[in-house]
């Protein structure tokens, strides 16, 4: 099944040279420290900020910074300076992944690009009216795909794709836009793909007896994706569980090297504090986090991807960043992955948090 990929590989490398052009300036009072996430109602951003509320209690000052999503966000660790992380979708991993071998603009994109943790499943929401019953129903509907650098934009596109479902018409809107745009009775359907629960969908607009999240039980899309379940009651429009298909959401960040100049240094040593920050503070955000924070297996590294030598750095029981509430705990075993970097990271991140 052909995927129709020319339109998203040529925004995703316009998008790339835009960025090159947004280099913040070389001398700064204070090296910043950024991590790119998504929008104010999603849950990049409160994993974000969760992540940024245990540094600085180690005096680590980690600014959460909004975006449009996980292309913006892949690209934002490759081209922004300040910018060490980025939360993004493993299917924009595996898409960038397929192609880079048959693109050299997208070989460039994602060349020095690692793993820094695997996080949650990301369930694919799809709000429909009440007279849409399967990814069938939206063929000739109006629908929404989220704004075009994001990765429910990228994500919709290969659903549909997949599914081989044709809608009359895709609006490329944020999610607050969509919902709008479904309340207002302008489109009939819209994706959205973020962690449940999600801010947006505990909007009191949302009447039950209007609108419904939508199944998806396609067999080739549950062969590609991991299929899931958003339980009932997860928004107070919904009161039975609904079978759907999620994606995982990972950190990513950049292999910098420590030897080369100040800059790398500064940005090596940044995720390595936030990587130990991490690992020693994993059952407080587990604890005190979102609640995606419980369903995190850090041990889950999606194939083809390295993890980053300064996460490793940080991961290391002698890295010199002690802080109070630190919990390290003992090694278990686990089976070798797919490169040195993975192994060592396996190693320490069951040494610290067990496995």
């Amino acid at each position: 099944m052909k995927i129709k990929k020319n339109s998203i590989l040529a925004r995703f490398v316009a998008l790339a040279v835009l960025l090159t052009g947004m280099s913040l300036p070389a001398q700064a009072q204070v090296f910043e420290k950024n991590i790119l996430t998504g929008g104010p109602n999603g849950t990049y951003i409160q994993f974000g900020r969760n992540v940024s509320e245990i540094a600085a209690t180690c005096g680590v000052d980690l600014q959460v910074q909004e975006s449009a999503g996980s292309l913006e966000n892949f690209l934002g660790v490759r081209k922004r300076r300040f910018t060490q992380f980025g939360i993004v979708q493993s299917d924009v991993l595996e898409y960038l992944k397929t192609f880079a071998a048959d693109d050299p603009g997208v070989a460039r994109a994602i060349l020095g690009v690692r793993i820094a943790f695997p996080l949650y499943n990301e369930e694919v929401h799809v709000l429909g009216t009440k007279n849409i019953n399967s990814l069938a129903d939206l063929d000739g509907k109006r629908i929404a795909v989220g704004v075009e650098d994001s990765g429910t934009f990228l994500t919709a596109s290969l659903v549909l794709d997949l599914a081989q479902v044709n809608p009359a018409e895709r609006l490329t809107i944020d999610a607050d836009a969509s919902l709008k745009a479904l309340t207002d009775g302008q489109i009939d359907a819209f994706f959205y793909v973020a962690g449940a629960p999600t801010k947006i969908f505990q909007s009191p607009g949302i009447d039950p007896a209007r609108f419904h999240l939508v199944p998806i039980s396609d067999p080739t899309l549950q062969a590609v994706y991991e299929p899931a379940t958003i339980p009932a009651g997860s928004y107070p429009f919904q009161s039975d569980p609904v079978d759907v298909v999620a994606v995982k959401a990972v950190l990513m960040t950049y292999e910098y090297d420590p030897n080369r100049n100040a800059y790398h240094r500064e940005s090596c040593k940044a995720v390595s504090d936030i990587s130990h920050l991490i690992s020693t503070r994993f059952g407080e955000l587990q604890a005190n986090g979102h609640p995606k924070w419980q369903q995190v297996d850090p041990t889950a590294l999606p194939p083809g991807w390295n993890i980053g030598s300064c996460v490793n750095a940080g991961l290391d029981p002698n890295y010199p960043l002690a802080c109070e509430g630190d919990q390290p705990t003992a090694a278990t075993g686990q089976s070798a992955p797919e490169s040195e970097a993975n192994s060592a990271y396996r190693r320490q991140i069951c040494a610290t948090i067990g496995c």
